[in-house]
């Protein structure tokens, strides 16, 4: 059973690595991008969701490969960073940063679908879990083309894989994170069933 003294102690440091982690996630790279480009308020079109998916219905594949890209790092970035004060607080960041793109205060708590984010934080805690998820999603798009459903099978696969190649710590972080990509993603769910889901590369 964990020290009471030392859960006491550790934590201020674990919730400093929580805001940390929010306030980095939190930068809306997709709206900020496409506001600098010219192309106004990616809130405005398709999804209305401010992740690299909706910033490739501007038409514009460059931006959003650049969103899906600053959309991670900062998931990498927050891992890494508070991962220099121990493995606890690079979890905890790792979430944070997830949460914060998911929900930004900069946005009035809302933001993305958190894909991007999730797989930037995978890659920081155990790299293996990132060559899974990239295997499924590309498979998945790649055969259907709904971005959305290459995202909610990934999700799935991410936690079992980690589990089976015993990062079991990781596994349990990535479970709750993958509830919650399934909870962001219920209205895409929906219009999976119903077939009327947008596909990779519709406009919108």
């Amino acid at each position: 059973m964990p020290d009471p003294i030392s859960w006491q102690l550790a934590l201020p440091y674990l919730l400093a690595a929580l805001v940390f982690g929010y306030l980095l996630g939190s930068i809306p790279f997709g709206l900020l991008i496409t506001r600098a480009a010219g192309l106004g308020d990616v809130r405005k079109i398709g999804s209305g969701n401010i992740g690299a998916t909706n910033v490739l219905r501007t038409g514009n594949k460059k931006l959003a490969a650049l969103t899906l890209l600053l959309d991670a790092l900062k998931g990498t970035a927050a891992v890494l960073i508070a991962g220099l004060y121990g493995p606890d607080q690079a979890f905890v960041a790792g979430l944070g940063a997830f949460l914060g793109h998911l929900f930004p205060v900069w946005l009035g708590f809302r933001g993305g679908k958190g894909v991007a984010t999730y797989l930037g934080v995978l890659i920081a805690v155990a790299w293996e879990g990132a060559l899974v998820f990239a295997v499924a999603w590309l498979a998945v798009a790649f055969l259907t083309r709904y971005s959305s459903l290459a995202a909610l099978v990934s999700a799935v696969a991410v936690p079992v894989a980690l589990y089976l190649i015993g990062h079991v710590q990781a596994a349990e972080l990535f479970v709750l994170m993958s509830v919650i990509v399934f909870f962001k993603h219920r209205a895409n769910i929906a219009r999976l069933a119903a077939g009327t889901e947008s596909r990779i590369g519709a406009k919108g």
